[in-house]
C-alpha cells in the first residue's frame, strides 16, 4: 500500500512532511537515480502552478534531481496538461507539476508524467516511495537547509507556453469559434498563462475572472470548486455570453455554464462529447468511460443512444487505465477531468475541454443548453465527513450496516458509494436515488456512521 502517493501524486501542507524540504530533496534524489538508470542523459521538464511554496519546492526538487545528473528544465507557471505536453514532444524522461489542483494556497503537491506523456502506475509510485524512504534515511538533517534558492523566470518558459498554447489551437483548427464570447474563471491559478494565449489564438471573444495570482490567492472562492460564481456572472450579463468556463488551480479540469448560468458538469460534457464524436466516427466501441461517482442519468441517457458506459474508480488515471485497456476514446469525471483519447492528449485538460464543447456548438448550430437538455439527473448528495484514519470500511461494522441498510431499500433504484479522498483525510458518502427523501435519509445515516466510528 502507497504512503506517500495519493490518486494524483503526493499532496500535503507546503512546509510539512511530506512537502518538507528535506523529504522533496528525497523525492528529486530517487527519481533522479531512477531516470538516470534508464537513460543517459536524463531530462526533466518542471512546472509549477502560482502558490508561493512552488518556488522553493520546486527548487529542492530540481536540487534532488540534478544531484543524479539530470538535467532540469523550468517551463515555470503552466498547466498540469501543459506539462504532460511537452514531456512528450520533447522527450523528457520525465515531466513534474508543483501543485495541488484545487486545493487552498497552504497545500502543495508534485505530480509525475512519465517519457510518455502519462501519469506513473501505482506499481511504479510504490518502487519510487521504497527508494524516497531509503533517501530519507541517507540525508542528513542538515541536507534540507541547503536547498539553492529559486531560480529566475528563464527566457525560454515563454516559448514553451506558447507551443503549449499552439498545441490546443490547432486542436480546434478549421472551425469557426470566433462568434463565441467566453467568460473565463482561472481561479488565479495556471490558467491564466495559458487560457489567454489559447483563445486569442482561437478567435475567441474572451473576458476572465480571477486571473491576478499573488501566491495566496489560489482556488481563493473561486475556479473549479465554485462553479456557481461564474454561472452567476454570465446569467447577470444579459445574454453576452454563450458559455462561462472555470478552471482548477492547475488547469486539468473544467467546469462551464450555459447561457442561462446553469452549471454544466462533467457528465454532462460527456454526454455531449459522445454524440458528437460517434456521429463523427470517433467514439470507439461505442463506450465511454465515467466513474462511480457518474450520475445515473448519465447512463440512461447514453444507453438511450447505443452508447456504453463503464465505470473506473475515482481518479482521472483509473479513468484513462480503463480507457487504455478497453481501447475507449472518451472518459471522465462527473467534477470536469475529461480525457480525449481521438487525439494524443495523454491526460485531462480543462482549456481542451472548452475547446471541444465550443467545437460541437459550432458544429451542431446548438446552444450548450439544447446540446444536455435531455439529460436526467438522478437526486444525488455528496457528504464529507473529516477523518482521523482511513481505516477500511470492512472493518468498521456500524459503516458497513448502514450502507447494507441503504442498498436493501434503493435495491435498484439508486446507488451508494462510499470512498475515501485520495488527496485529502476525507471520507465521501455519496447517495443518488430516485427519491429525495430516502437519499437525504440514507447519506445522512452512513455520514453519522463514518463520524461516529472515525470521524475527527
Amino acid at each position: 500500500m502507497r504512503q506517500l502517493f495519493g490518486t494524483d501524486g503526493i499532496r500535503g501542507v507546503a512546509g510539512e512532511y511530506p512537502l518538507d524540504k528535506r523529504t522533496v530533496l528525497a523525492i528529486g534524489c530517487a527519481l533522479g537515480q531512477r531516470l538516470a538508470a534508464r537513460q543517459h542523459p536524463a531530462r526533466a521538464v518542471l512546472g509549477q502552478d502560482t502558490r508561493e511554496s512552488g518556488a522553493w519546492i520546486s527548487s529542492a526538487l530540481a536540487a534532488g534531481l540534478e544531484s543524479a545528473n539530470v538535467e532540469v528544465v523550468s517551463a515555470g507557471v503552466i498547466t498540469t496538461p501543459g506539462v504532460a505536453y511537452l514531456t512528450r514532444t520533447h522527450q523528457f524522461s520525465a515531466g513534474i507539476v508543483i501543485s495541488a489542483s484545487h486545493n487552498p494556497w497552504q497545500d502543495n503537491g508534485i505530480k509525475i508524467f512519465g517519457a510518455d506523456g502519462y501519469k506513473l502506475s501505482d506499481e511504479l509510485e510504490h518502487q519510487i516511495e521504497n527508494d524516497i524512504f531509503t533517501h530519507l534515511e541517507q540525508l542528513a538533517e542538515t541536507a534540507s537547509h541547503n536547498v539553492v534558492a529559486a531560480s529566475e523566470i528563464l527566457p525560454g518558459q515563454a516559448t514553451l507556453r506558447e507551443e503549449y498554447a499552439g498545441w490546443l489551437a490547432e486542436s480546434v483548427r478549421g472551425m469557426n469559434l470566433s462568434r463565441f464570447c467566453v467568460l473565463a474563471d482561472c481561479a488565479n491559478g495556471a490558467a491564466t498563462t495559458i487560457a489567454p494565449l489559447v483563445f486569442r489564438h482561437c478567435g475567441i471573444q474572451a473576458d476572465y475572472l480571477h486571473i491576478e495570482p499573488n501566491g495566496r490567492n489560489i482556488n481563493a472562492g473561486c475556479g473549479a470548486l465554485y462553479p456557481q460564481h461564474v454561472a452567476q456572472a454570465v446569467s447577470a450579463a444579459a445574454d453576452k455570453y454563450d458559455v462561462g468556463v472555470t478552471f482548477d488551480g492547475d488547469a486539468d479540469r473544467a467546469l462551464l455554464a450555459d447561457a442561462a448560468g446553469q452549471v454544466i458538469n462533467g457528465d454532462a460534457v460527456l454526454l455531449l462529447a459522445a454524440r458528437d464524436m460517434r456521429a463523427h466516427g470517433r467514439l470507439a466501441n461505442d463506450t465511454v468511460v465515467a466513474t462511480t461517482m457518474s450520475n445515473m442519468g448519465l447512463e440512461a441517457a447514453l444507453r438511450r443512444d447505443g452508447i456504453s458506459m463503464l465505470r473506473a474508480p475515482v481518479g482521472d488515471k483509473y479513468v484513462l487505465e480503463e480507457m487504455l485497456r478497453t481501447g475507449a476514446t472518451l472518459g471522465g469525471e462527473q467534477s470536469g477531468h475529461i480525457l480525449f483519447r481521438d487525439g494524443d492528449a495523454t491526460t485531462g485538460d480543462g482549456i481542451l475541454t472548452a475547446l471541444r464543447v465550443l467545437g460541437v456548438m459550432a458544429r451542431s448550430g446548438k446552444t450548450l443548453a439544447e446540446l444536455v437538455g435531455d439529460l436526467k439527473v438522478y437526486p444525488q448528495e455528496i457528504k464529507n465527513v473529516h477523518v482521523r484514519e482511513k481505516k477500511p470500511f470492512e472493518q468498521i461494522p456500524s459503516v458497513m450496516q448502514a450502507i447494507r441498510d441503504a442498498e436493501r431499500e434503493l435495491s435498484g433504484n439508486g446507488r451508494v458509494v462510499v470512498r475515501y479522498s485520495g488527496t485529502e483525510k476525507l471520507a465521501r458518502v455519496m447517495i443518488e436515488a430516485e427519491s429525495e427523501q430516502a437519499m437525504r435519509r440514507h447519506t445522512d445515516a452512513i455520514a453519522y456512521a463514518v463520524q461516529q466510528a472515525i470521524g475527527v
